[in-house]
């Protein structure tokens, strides 16, 4: 049987200190296997974003595990764990995150280079070739619309061929038909490249895209998980 890509068990989290902490993740066990498109769907509040930070070796758990790609995660120091998320994790957030004063392709090229990958310019132009933009390599983001911004943000989180991809309502900052094929894009990518996705939306048509949903509330998995239609 082959191992999950993401195996969380029993994960939970608490942020805030004293009597305004909050229970963010309770109690959390999941796995998601190699290739598969999981959407994570759920009210404000419930813990979507910070499943999917946890995940992406972005925030420490208080207890529990998290294995990704199987390496137990969770209890590498900081440096440890952004070696193996520039490897092995892509993460494509809802404000785009490109650095101002750098070129698209200098936002796709320099975390590879800081991983001391070679040919990281050569790997960044084919990325952002492929997401439709080979004109465009040398604009700054502010020269860049909305969409065209996420897509440099989607060609700079597949540059490092990660086994997965986690993205945070990738489409929220963008009108409808830039959203579609912002959507459209990522779901192509997945596919190519057998990655596993987990995706985080409140946007139910993007979701039930996924090959499966799993619905957070308060911090704990809703059972059974839903299934599209």
């Amino acid at each position: 049987m082959t191992e999950p890509v993401i195996a969380l068990k029993n994960v939970c989290l608490r942020l805030g200190d004293g009597r305004v902490s909050v229970q963010v993740l309770n109690n959390v066990s999941l796995e998601i296997a190699e290739g598969e498109t999981v959407g994570v769907v759920g009210p404000s509040g419930s813990g979507k974003s910070t499943l999917l930070m946890v995940t992406g070796g972005l925030e420490r758990i208080d207890s529990g595990s998290v294995k990704i790609a199987g390496q137990e995660i969770s209890g590498l120091d900081e440096d440890a764990v952004a070696a193996f998320r520039g490897r092995t994790i892509g993460i494509v957030f809802q404000s785009f995150h490109l650095i101002p004063n750098m070129t698209a392709i200098e936002n796709v090229a320099i975390p590879l280079e800081l991983a001391g990958v070679t040919d990281a310019f050569k790997i960044a132009k084919g990325e952002l070739e492929a997401v439709g933009l080979g004109h465009r390599l040398d604009h700054y983001p502010g020269e860049l619309s909305g969409g065209e911004q996420q897509r440099v943000a989607i060609a700079r989180a597949l540059a490092p061929s990660p086994r997965l991809l986690v993205a945070d309502e990738p489409t929220g900052n963008l009108d409808q038909k830039t959203g579609r094929h912002v959507a459209d894009l990522l779901f192509q990518k997945a596919k190519e490249r057998h990655m596993t996705m987990l995706l985080v939306t409140h946007d139910p048509s993007l979701a039930e895209r996924c090959d499966r949903q799993i619905a957070l509330r308060s911090g704990e998995i809703d059972l059974p998980e839903v299934a599209p239609a």
